[in-house]
Parts: C-alpha cells; sequence; structure tokens
C-alpha cells in the first residue's frame, strides 16, 4: 500500500481590509486650479442678471429654514452663488455641507467648495457611503444646510439615487429642490453635459417644495416618492 502523498500547505488567506476607505485630499495644483474658478465664477457671477422664480416661500424676508439643498450635477457652478444670494443671508448663519465623491476629481470640487465657504462631506453611493451619511447628519445637528447631487458624481444624468430620501428620513428636514437656466453658456461633453455660464447671461433660478420625507415609508413608497422628485426636478430644468 503506497503512502498518501503529503498535503501541499494552504495557501495563506488574503489580508483583511479595514473597510475604511480615506477620501483623496485635494492636491497643490488642484488647489490652484480652484482658486482660478472660484474667481472665475465669482466674476462671471456679478455679470449675470438673475432671476429667482421661488415656488417654496421660503425665501421671502428673514433667512430661509434649514432643508437639503438637491440639485442636477450639471448645474454645480452656479448653485453655490445662488445659496449665497438668497438662502444665507447672515453672515454669521452656519452655513453649508455638501455631498462630494471621495474619488480624485472628488478632490478636486472640494477644494472649489471650501473657497465658497462650504464644508465637503466626501462620499458616494458607491465609496464611503454610510460614513458620509453620518458626517452630513452631524453637520445637520449643528444646524448647517446639506447639498446633494442626485446624479452625481457618474449619472447617469438626470436620475435620482435614493439616498437623498435616506439623508432626509435620517435628519428630518424637509427636500427642496433647484435648478436654472441660462440664456447662454457653454456646454461641456461630459457624462452630464456640464453648463458653463458666460459673462452677461440672463440666469434664471427655480426653487421648488419643500417635500418632507417620513420615516415609516415602505419600499413602494419610497420609490414612489424617488419618482415624483426625479420627475419634478426635471420639469425645473430647462435645457
Amino acid at each position: 500500500m503506497e503512502a498518501a502523498a503529503p498535503r501541499s500547505p494552504a495557501a495563506a488567506p488574503p489580508p483583511r481590509r479595514s473597510g475604511v476607505v480615506v477620501p483623496h485630499q485635494p492636491t497643490l495644483l488642484q488647489r490652484v486650479g480652484a482658486l482660478l474658478i472660484f474667481l472665475a465664477l465669482r466674476a462671471v457671477a456679478l455679470t449675470l442678471r438673475c432671476r429667482l422664480e421661488d415656488r417654496t416661500g421660503w425665501f421671502q424676508g428673514g433667512m430661509a429654514p434649514q432643508a437639503i439643498y438637491v440639485i442636477w450635477h450639471n448645474r454645480l457652478a452656479l448653485c453655490l452663488e445662488g445659496y449665497r444670494r438668497y438662502v444665507r443671508k447672515a453672515p454669521d448663519a452656519p452655513g453649508l455641507a455638501a455631498l462630494v465623491s471621495a474619488s480624485k476629481d472628488g478632490g478636486f470640487l472640494a477644494a472649489i467648495l471650501e473657497r465658497h465657504g462650504v464644508q465637503p462631506v466626501r462620499g458616494s453611493s458607491s465609496r464611503r457611503g454610510p460614513q458620509a451619511l453620518l458626517e452630513l447628519t452631524g453637520w445637520a445637528q449643528r444646524g448647517y444646510d446639506l447639498a446633494i447631487t442626485p446624479d452625481g458624481p457618474r449619472g447617469p444624468r438626470y436620475t435620482m439615487r435614493p439616498g437623498v430620501l435616506a439623508l432626509a428620513q435620517v435628519t428630518g428636514l424637509p427636500i427642496v429642490l433647484a435648478s436654472y437656466a441660462l440664456s447662454w453658456g457653454w456646454r461641456l461633453k461630459s457624462w452630464d453635459r456640464f453648463l458653463v455660464p458666460l459673462p452677461f447671461a440672463r440666469w434664471d433660478l427655480v426653487v421648488t417644495g419643500p417635500v418632507r420625507v417620513p420615516r415609516d415609508l415602505s419600499e413602494t413608497e419610497r420609490e414612489e416618492l424617488r419618482h415624483q422628485l426625479e420627475t419634478t426636478l426635471r420639469a425645473i430644468t430647462r435645457d
């Protein structure tokens, strides 16, 4: 009877990952580029003829109540200027915290947001999502408004992801939808057809809502509300 062949040693298990995703921080070059873009946007914004169509009634008179502001990814260029003009009317107001991708491109956007005095919170549905939700909730508890692009950072364009509803349920804040149109501007050849404002354009800004999201929604009700919000945001977006 032959002796059994010795067993080969088992392969060592792969090292375990911690599960903690560290967002890419802006590089020096990105920070320089962010400064240039910030200065360019501020200069262009001074030349625009702006008309606000407020379907919420929140911007009449004093400071607008705390909310989650939702805008498509391709309308990011002027959203912070709109927030500065119409929402944050008091210099000592808490401010705005915005969800930004944890990717390298997100690092560049985070640097631009910081130039506008906005607190970037790094994460997306695919990377660092739960951590970002906790951080956004923390900023909301400090009195900050929140902002999110529901079709970012990779699309599909004009498709709202359910994370907006989850954030509203956790924080208890109402959702305010915003979009705008320009009489003329550049369209980049990106996935979202990003809209770049040009000097002396007419800027028509529309805000609608607010919409409160109950905590005890069923999956069917959540999907119905998500579709309703997506349809409304598309309706106020003129391309």
